[in-house]
Formats: C-alpha cells, sequence, structure tokens
C-alpha cells in the first residue's frame, strides 16, 4: 500500500520591517492613466494631421504642375520632319501660383533624347500602368523637387513614340502649407483634449464621492459597530460595500464566537479549579492516612481533567483560527489517519487500549488541512477511550456511496439519542465522568463544518462508530 502526502515549508526572516510604501490614490491613477490615453490620442491624431496636410498640400500643387506640363505639351509640333516646342509664358505664370518656386522642366523626345530644358532632371523608375500626368519626388543637384509627368504619343511619318513633358519644381510651398494645416489642426486637437482633460477631471471628482461617503462611513463609525453598512451607491461602489459588509460579518461572527467561547472557557476552568484547591485544602489538614490518599486521588483526577480541559481551550481555539486562516490543499485520509494514531499513542498513558488502522489500499483523497484534522481523529480516539470498549478501530476510506470518510469504531454502547440531538455543542459531557472536558466532539464538529462534512454516528455489528464523511466533488453529501 503506498501512501502519498505533500507537505510544506514555512520561512521567515528577522529584522525590522520595511516601511510601508505610500500608496497612490484611486485618483490620481485615474487621472494619470487618462493623461496617458489623451495625449497618445493626441499624438495620433497630430500625426494624421501633418499627414492629410502633406497629402493635402501635394494634391494642390500637383493640379498646378499637372496643368502647366499641360499647357507645354498642347505646344509640342512636329514641322518638316522634326519635333519643335514652343514653351508657353501662361504656364510659368501658372507655376508662379504655387509661391516663389525654382522651376524646372525637360521635355523628352521619344529617343530619349532632350528637346529642351534640363538633361538631369529625372524620368520616373517606374511608370508601368499609370496613364494621364504622373507625380513622383526627385532631386537635381541635392536639392529635392517634386515632379509631374505629362506623355503624348506622336505618330508622324518621321517622329513615332511617346513626348515626356516633366515639370518640376522646389517644395517650400508645400511644405509651409502642410505647416500651417497641422498647425491649425494641432490647435485645435490640444485646446479639445485640454478641455476634455479637464472636464474628466472634474467628472472624475464626482465619480468618487460614493469612495469618500464609503471612507467617512468607517471613519466615523466606532469600533464595535460591526453591523453591516446601508448606503445609496454606483453598482461598482455597492460591490465594494457589499465586500466589506461580507467580511465585517466574518468578523463579527468571528468576535462573538470567541467572547462566547472566552465567557465558557472563563466559566469552565473556574469550577475545577475551586474544586482542586478546596480538596488541596482538605488534604493539608487531613492527618488520616487512608482519606488523604482519597483526598490525593481526588485531587490528581481533577488535575487530569483541568489538564485535558486546558489542553482542549488551546486546540479549540488554534483549529478556529486555522478555520479562517488556512489554504486548503489536496491530501490522503490514510495519511492523516496514521499520524493521528501515531500522536495520540505517543500521549497517552500506556494501559490506552491499542488502536487497529483499517485503511483502504486506493488513497483516499480530499482536499482539507492536514493538522485540524489529525486533531478531529485525535480527538475522536481519545472519545472512543474514554466512552467506548475496546477493541478500537481507525478506519479511512470510503462510504457505501462513494464519499471519503473517517470514523473510529469502539465495542461500547455509543451515546444516548438525546446526546446525539445535540452533537458537537460546547461543554457538553456525561456528569458520570469527571475527567471529560465536554469539548473533544465539539472540535470534531467544528473541523467537520470547516471541511464541508457532516459528523455522523452509528451502530452495526454490535460496534459503534462515530465520525465525520467529506463531500462528492460537486459539494453534496449523500
Amino acid at each position: 500500500m503506498a501512501i502519498s502526502d505533500g507537505g510544506r515549508s514555512l520561512s521567515g526572516t528577522v529584522g525590522h520591517s520595511a516601511p510601508p510604501l505610500r500608496q497612490q490614490s484611486v485618483a490620481f491613477r485615474l487621472a494619470v492613466s487618462l493623461f496617458v490615453v489623451l495625449s497618445l490620442a493626441t499624438g495620433a491624431t497630430i500625426f494624421a494631421a501633418y499627414s492629410y496636410g502633406r497629402t493635402a498640400a501635394d494634391e494642390a500643387f500637383d493640379e498646378v504642375l499637372a496643368g502647366a506640363a499641360g499647357m507645354i505639351m498642347e505646344r509640342v509640333f512636329v514641322v518638316d520632319g522634326e519635333t519643335v516646342a514652343d514653351v508657353p509664358t501662361s504656364a510659368f505664370d501658372l507655376l508662379s501660383l504655387g509661391g516663389r518656386e525654382r522651376v524646372f522642366y525637360r521635355i523628352v523626345l521619344p529617343g530619349g533624347q532632350t528637346l529642351t530644358g534640363y538633361d538631369d532632371l529625372t524620368l520616373p523608375p517606374d511608370r508601368e500602368g499609370q496613364s494621364g500626368p504622373f507625380g513622383y519626388s526627385t532631386s537635381l543637384a541635392g536639392v529635392p523637387l517634386r515632379a509631374m509627368i505629362v506623355t503624348k504619343p506622336l505618330a508622324e511619318r518621321s517622329v513615332t513614340g511617346n513626348v515626356n513633358v516633366i515639370v518640376a519644381h522646389t517644395r517650400n510651398s508645400r511644405n509651409i502649407l502642410a505647416r500651417e494645416i497641422t498647425t491649425r489642426a494641432v490647435a485645435v486637437i490640444a485646446a479639445a483634449g485640454l478641455a476634455i482633460f479637464v472636464l474628466a477631471i472634474f467628472v472624475l471628482r464626482y465619480a468618487m464621492r460614493p469612495l469618500e461617503r464609503v471612507e467617512a462611513a468607517i471613519l466615523t463609525r466606532r469600533s464595535s459597530d460591526l453591523s453591516p453598512f446601508a448606503m445609496d451607491a454606483p453598482r461598482e461602489v455597492s460591490a465594494l460595500v457589499g465586500a466589506i459588509n461580507h467580511f465585517m460579518g466574518r468578523l463579527d461572527r468571528r468576535v462573538n464566537s470567541m467572547q462566547a467561547f472566552v465567557a465558557d472557557a472563563a466559566h469552565q476552568l473556574r469550577t475545577p479549579i475551586t474544586a482542586l484547591l478546596a480538596q488541596t485544602d482538605l488534604a493539608l489538614n487531613e492527618r488520616d492516612t487512608e482519606r488523604l490518599k482519597v483526598l490525593h486521588r481526588r485531587i490528581r483526577s481533577r488535575a487530569i481533567g483541568l489538564n485535558r480541559l486546558t489542553n482542549q481551550l488551546l486546540s479549540h481555539a488554534l483549529v478556529t483560527h486555522r478555520a479562517d486562516s488556512e489554504t486548503l490543499t489536496e491530501l490522503d485520509l490514510r495519511r492523516v489517519a496514521i499520524e493521528a494514531e501515531r500522536e495520540f499513542r505517543l500521549t497517552t498513558e500506556r494501559e490506552t487500549p491499542a488502536v487497529m488502522l483499517d485503511l483502504e489500499e486506493e488513497p483516499v483523497l480530499v482536499t482539507g488541512d492536514s493538522f485540524s484534522l489529525k486533531e478531529a481523529v485525535k480527538n475522536l480516539l481519545n472519545n472512543a477511550v474514554s466512552h467506548g470498549k475496546p477493541p478500537l478501530r481507525l478506519h479511512a476510506g470510503h462510504t457505501g456511496n462513494g464519499l471519503p470518510d473517517i470514523r473510529v469504531f469502539d465495542c461500547g454502547d455509543g451515546m444516548s439519542a438525546e446526546y446525539e440531538d445535540t452533537i458537537g455543542r460546547r461543554f457538553q459531557r456525561d456528569a458520570s465522568k469527571t475527567e471529560s472536558a465536554g469539548l473533544g466532539l465539539a472540535i470534531v464538529k467544528e473541523v467537520a463544518d470547516f471541511h464541508g462534512a457532516s459528523l455522523y454516528t452509528q451502530r452495526q455489528d454490535g460496534m459503534f462508530s462515530i465520525g465525520f464523511r467529506f463531500p462528492k466533488p460537486d459539494g453534496k453529501t449523500a
């Protein structure tokens, strides 16, 4: 039979703790996030405006270049077998409308020779599939230019092919127009962005008012007041208020439970301590040897009961604390049974009856807290030793419905039906058992509730058993 279980290691550091970091407010984070988003949006809009300004400027000036190239192309003729050109002044007048730019032109014959103009004014590298005027960027003597080419086919006896007219000018006016368009757009965008940011700050302050009301309600409340908040708030803040109310409800139940536990513990401790002191006083004044032995046995019995009560009070407090703080992990109930039986055997007297382990061959996996489960099993064993009869058997396996369970068997008569109806109540015990602390089954009940398990008893084949079974994976018990 192979049994596996996981373990945990705790580590810590000793020294001065670092001072808490100053937390930024939600309003500040939202304002910074809004500023970043608006900055990115403004930057993208400015880039788009600049691109639009460049495109608009190119389209406007390209129309001027295309018009001038068309005028020049209309004055290209074939006379007496030769191609001649009469460049009109109106073309240059049209180019002057584009501003004070340096103007260049070139007329290229079908063979690639320059009829007139600047030989260094290059043709576009690739014009396949283009018809009509075609604009492109080029340079002349290191000066960037914008050029427009117009093509006209000639079909004369002496001249056949395409004549190209190229007109170009510098880009100063284009750049100025693009900057003007961009500057105006940026001014409008910046003003709109600033207005949106300022308005968003006011809206943010208005939206944060419900949180300020929650803060004021918490700060003005008395420390002993753990009742839930009741206030009108937006849905998002209502979720926060609900979470606070849920936490305060858990805290209120925890405080009430601890107060009741402390009150009960004080009452339960006071009685055995008083009785122990009274019997001690009697022993001090007793001169009869036989009577003194009787008092010593009573004192020892009271001391054992007080020791058991103290240990179970500490165990109960620890289990209660772990129920709210520990993270449940997957574990094997067989391992829990083995370790609980070993710890029980090491902490009890020699004459305590032996416990037989009854474990299934396959793992009995549940999700739980190993320490709390072992404490519960040890209390079940102690209850069987105190109130049952040997032989004792510790079982870890599955019920007939396939539910994981762990329980303790003994050959005693079990508990009465009246006692079973109130099983798990603190400080409930058999009046004839003066050594009983009355907390064993209360601890078992609390551990079972913590794990979503059910505490149950059973009589079968002359044996009485008590234990708890875990729910199915879907959370339902059978």
